[in-house]
């Protein structure tokens, strides 16, 4: 018989005191727990009954804690080890802080300089993953956890894939692509993504950061996601004017549709950013095509004023006409 997905706080889930519900995703609820044979605080990822009766879905959910499993580094959360629970369960180290997304509704945008900082953060993280075989494939400020000192774990492997690991199906459109607001090109077209996709997600996530808002938005998330595909963001320096050249130019690096003239790989990113005075910044054609657009937009205001003055203009003649009479 399958165990209810929900856990009541104050229970006890084999040696854990569950002392928390703390977030509840698409996939699993989150709770804050205690292990009660050190005292150590953890994160126990429980998955919805829903999941547990998909063959896919927790085949997907046990992926996740296979990759977390194998991953040992200072920026990357921490799944721990486990065998014979009594159900289904995940138990990751507590990571205190707030997640990005916390932080930019809260913020908006941040300083050149903390966004640089965060994102150089988030780029060692990739760069470890990457050298083992995984690409996180939804990469989103919801996926970083940032503590007081700007230090950031990526967490949440949920649609992670691994090298040589077979390729799992999916029913559900942004289940299997991810978030319509950071995903790659190369993903709306439906194909698998590799390190440079998470790559281009962490170029919207640092656009948001310098801006307050990702480049790409549209009344539904196919809009979103075909918007990506047909026009160019607005630049970066007309959101937010405090962004220098060379920064927009990394941006630009980033969000390249075709992934073969992207950042090759996060080291390349990094680099750039920790040497921005060695950027060269391009003659690239979506500024020149914008440029045009703009011009283009304020002729047409122009003919509409004059055209809207003409009238005007009559009419102060024949009331000069009119008095001289």
């Amino acid at each position: 018989m399958m165990l209810p997905a929900e856990v009541e706080v104050g229970a006890q889930l084999d040696h854990y005191r569950i002392d928390a519900k703390v977030a509840e995703t698409a996939m699993a609820t989150i709770y804050r727990a205690t292990d009660e044979r050190d005292g150590r605080q953890v994160a126990i990822k429980v998955p919805h009954a829903s999941i547990e009766a998909d063959p896919i879905l927790f085949d997907r959910f046990k992926r996740e804690e296979e990759i977390g499993e194998s991953m040992h580094h200072v920026n990357v959360m921490q799944i721990v080890p486990h065998h014979d629970h009594s159900r289904p369960y995940m138990v990751m180290e507590w990571v205190p802080g707030k997640l990005l997304r916390t932080l930019l509704n809260e913020e908006h945008a941040f300083s050149q300089e903390r966004a640089i900082r965060i994102t150089l953060g988030i780029l060692r993280a990739l760069e470890y993953i990457h050298n083992h075989g995984v690409v996180h494939r939804d990469l989103k400020p919801e996926n970083i956890m940032v503590d007081e000192h700007d230090h950031i774990k990526l967490i949440d492997f949920g649609i992670a894939s691994l090298e040589g690991a077979k390729r799992l199906t999916y029913t559900g459109y942004t289940q299997a692509l991810g978030t319509p607001e950071y995903i790659s090109p190369e993903q709306v077209k439906g194909k698998r993504g590799d390190a440079r996709s998470d790559l281009y997600a962490l170029g919207i996530m640092l656009y948001e950061m310098l801006t307050g808002k990702t480049p790409f938005t549209g009344p539904s998330p196919l809009a979103v996601m075909n918007e990506r595909l047909m026009r160019h963001p607005l630049p970066p320096r007309e959101a937010n004017p405090q962004i220098t050249p060379h920064l927009q130019e990394v941006l630009y690096r980033a969000l390249e549709r075709d992934p073969r003239n992207r950042y090759p790989n996060a080291h390349a990113f990094a680099w750039d950013l920790e040497n921005l005075d060695k950027v060269g910044v391009a003659d690239r054609s979506e500024l020149r095509e914008w440029k045009t657009q703009r011009s283009g937009s304020w002729r047409k205001v122009l003919v509409y004023v004059a055209l809207a003055a003409i009238p005007i203009a009559l009419f102060v003649a024949m009331l000069l006409l009119s008095q001289r009479h």
